[in-house]
């Protein structure tokens, strides 16, 4: 398939098809194939669909960020090629300012962080896009910030009603471990010696492990409550959605799972302290605690991993692939200007290695008969 596109000229393109079967593949995602075509005709980068916009448009609307590195490592005259609009007088940022399609938002759980996915995309667009061109208004008197608030209006409603509710149902979890973990700290197990007000099981290992436990559990359910009390009381702006409000999440999930973790261990050293060794009785009562930690791990882990990766992770955008995906494909295109600058003509309809002869200059002679990636082109012209 690829030979036969590498010998289509522009209108046998368009007859084929290859055009818009190019911008379908780019909206699905379909990587190799794009690669493949681009292999044997990196021109097609340049193809524009019924809206006038190229591949790499078609990229960021379709919200394909391995497409989105591939096209953008592969495109030569980056200068030319961010200063393009498309038909209705969109930028690139003006395309990242749109919401994307519904079936790329569904790929991501919660609206909070659709809105963190949508600032991604915009950022990152606006950091290879010319400084002059950020602030060029489409053919609606729209800026791509105007735009981006406007398109995302709902989101952002829909991203702090999901953050509120979360901040919520964690913090009355919260709220009655620090009240539990409080009253542990001066009610212990065993009493006091009444004459010293000291514990009784005050030089027991276990007991130390209860009290460091109690205050592990205290401390980081603290912490976690006013992490969510920070994300009730945020003023929920678009930026915050960028690392603000996520990374009070991680923390207030993180250290609320610590303390759910610390306060079972409380419990446990406690009965252990209380049975005084009878294994029989503790071995299945700290299986038992176990599941409260298993379960808040199943429901929550994967959410709170989602989140890290997404704010702190390596990026949905591929920085190596964007350098040196498609060395090959810029190798080529370059080979291939150069081609057509050996065989374009001047006003006598004369090559340059034909005005070589004509000049009797040996050297560019010598200099086009070597280079001629195709001598009897050359000859028989």
């Amino acid at each position: 398939m690829c030979e036969y596109i590498s010998n289509l000229d522009f209108e046998g393109f368009r007859e084929a098809g290859i055009y818009e079967a190019l911008h379908h593949a780019v909206k699905n995602g379909m990587l190799e194939f794009v690669i493949e075509v681009i292999k044997v005709c990196p021109h097609v980068m340049n193809c524009k669909d019924d809206r006038s916009k190229i591949l790499f448009m078609s990229s960021i609307v379709n919200r394909q960020e391995k497409m989105f590195s591939l096209l953008y490592g592969c495109e030569a005259s980056r200068a030319a090629f961010f200063s393009l609009v498309d038909g209705n007088g969109d930028t690139m940022l003006h395309l990242a300012a749109k919401l994307s399609p519904p079936s790329q938002l569904a790929r991501i759980s919660g609206a909070a962080l659709q809105m963190q996915r949508e600032l991604q995309w915009y950022k990152e667009v606006e950091s290879i896009m010319n400084l002059a061109l950020k602030d060029v208004s489409n053919k609606n008197k729209q800026t791509s910030r105007e735009l981006f608030t406007h398109e995302h209006k709902d989101l952002l409603v829909k991203g702090e009603q999901w953050m509120k509710q979360a901040a919520t149902s964690c913090t009355v979890v919260g709220a009655l471990i620090i009240t539990i973990m409080f009253n542990a700290a001066f009610n212990v197990p065993g009493g006091n010696i009444q004459q010293t007000g000291y514990p009784v099981f005050k030089d027991k290992k276990s007991f130390t492990v209860f009290i460091v436990a109690d205050a592990i559990s205290f401390f980081s359910s603290s912490t976690s409550v006013l992490m969510f009390l920070g994300i009730l009381t945020s003023r929920y702006a678009e930026e915050d959605f960028l690392k603000s409000l996520p990374t009070k999440l991680i923390l207030g999930l993180s250290t609320l799972f610590l303390s759910i973790a610390a306060m079972m261990v409380t419990f446990c050293t406690a009965l252990i302290i209380m049975l005084n060794g009878r294994l029989e009785i503790i071995i299945p009562v700290v299986l038992l605690a176990s599941i409260p930690v298993t379960f808040f791990m199943l429901l929550q882990f994967p959410l709170l991993v989602e989140i890290f990766v997404s704010t702190y992770g390596p990026g949905i955008f591929n920085k190596k692939m964007k350098r040196c995906e498609l060395h090959e494909v810029n190798s080529r295109n370059r080979a291939k200007a150069c081609h057509y600058v050996m065989i374009s003509v001047d006003g006598k309809s004369r090559n340059l290695f034909e005005s070589s002869i004509a000049s009797r200059h040996e050297k560019v002679f010598s200099l086009f008969y070597g280079a001629g990636a195709s001598k009897a082109e050359f000859v028989t012209s």
